[in-house]
């Protein structure tokens, strides 16, 4: 697996999501609490077909970080990239590294 680093750690405020450009591909990336725990996801809205999931807001429901997107509302996984609310969709996930403050994504 290889991986590109995209950011430093510091560059995702916790709580919140950024866009990088891997491979040609927009990946949103998510840094939920204060930590070195990274998510990384497509970051096109399947119903929407727009480009805006780095834009969400982080949810928790039953013990699962989720991304709720900020137009239609649809919540995906941050792990999966399942659609809570219609699980026969989903986006892809990416695997990420953290290390000496880089993140770094394999997509």
């Amino acid at each position: 697996m290889r991986f590109e680093t995209v950011c430093q750690l510091s560059d995702i405020i916790p709580g919140t999501g950024v866009c990088a450009l891997v491979n040609g591909a927009q990946i949103a990336l998510f840094r939920p609490r204060d930590d070195e725990q990274v998510f990384a996801i497509n970051n096109m809205d399947p119903f929407a077909q727009s480009n805006v999931l780095s834009r969400g807001l982080i949810c928790e429901h039953q013990g699962q970080l989720w991304v709720a997107s900020p137009l239609k509302k649809q919540r995906f996984n941050l792990q999966s990239g399942v659609c809570l609310e219609n699980p026969e969709v989903a986006v892809a996930s990416y695997p990420v590294s953290v290390s000496a403050g880089k993140v770094a994504v394999s997509a």
